[in-house]
């Protein structure tokens, strides 16, 4: 399996626990709408590209669904339990099949589970920015979870606390 492609998604991983991590010790973030749909919105995404690499039905689950954001980030910690047990099963031929990526219609988009894997991944890592500026325009400190400071830090697992 792709090395590269295991190391995205295990810093997806440890990005999205340090952010949580965050985000819990500063109750106004987690009250904050920006921050928390976009949370949603991203952990949703993940949750979708792992259940269709799967061969899983899609659930799209709205924000409401979620009693509170504890459940959301335990919703992610799943997901991201997830991909790690994928990826450790996945054989090299695996990654390479096509899939239809079912949110794009005309035309379908059909790419391999390889490259549906590494989208969720930088997915996830656009929307982390865009909540980490967030944070700082209501004055918290965001944690820094840029790929290379996970590489400098010594690709830490997630730890979801």
């Amino acid at each position: 399996m792709s090395q590269l492609l295991y190391e995205l998604c295990a810093h997806q991983a440890w990005a999205d626990a340090e952010h949580w991590r965050v985000l819990e010790a500063n109750p106004a973030a987690l009250n904050d709408e920006q921050i928390t749909k976009r949370l949603h919105h991203y952990h949703l995404t993940e949750r979708a590209f792992l259940s269709i690499v799967r061969g899983e039905e899609l659930v799209f689950r709205k924000l409401d669904d979620f009693a509170t954001t504890l459940y959301l980030k335990l919703y992610a910690k799943q997901t991201s339990e997830g991909v790690h047990e994928f990826l450790s099963s996945v054989t090299e031929s695996r990654l390479s099949e096509m899939l239809t990526i079912p949110w794009f219609k005309t035309p379908p988009l059909q790419i391999t589970i390889e490259q549906a894997l590494t989208q969720a991944a930088m997915h996830s890592h656009y929307h982390r920015a865009q909540n980490a500026s967030r944070m700082r325009e209501i004055g918290i400190e965001a944690p820094l979870t840029d790929y290379i400071a996970w590489i400098w830090k010594g690709k830490p697992e997630a730890a979801w606390g």
